[in-house]
């Protein structure tokens, strides 16, 4: 990760909405960011491709491998469903 100095950058209106003109340091090479206020700071980020976000969603589902166990090892029965309601205490 890339550090750089704190700069000032201009604010201006362009018809309804506020822009900030980016120092040539700061430019993204994307067409869209995300934008989030933290507190009274605005953070700008590349916006992920569908194809990044099927990579990410892809590491994080990695961690869940070996899981499969309680699936295979526990799938209730017709009986356990409907007899949910045994299990439940008594209300008044």
């Amino acid at each position: 990760m890339t550090t750089i100095a704190p700069t000032t950058a201009k604010v201006f209106t362009t018809g309804r909405s506020q822009a900030v003109r980016l120092p040539k340091a700061f430019r993204f090479d994307t067409a869209e960011v995300t934008i989030e206020k933290v507190g009274d700071a605005v953070v700008l980020r590349p916006k992920p491709s569908k194809e990044d976000w099927w990579a990410e969603m892809e590491k994080v589902l990695a961690g869940f491998e070996g899981m499969d166990f309680i699936e295979r090892e526990y799938t209730p029965d017709a009986d356990d469903i409907l007899s949910f309601d045994d299990h439940l205490p008594e209300s008044e």
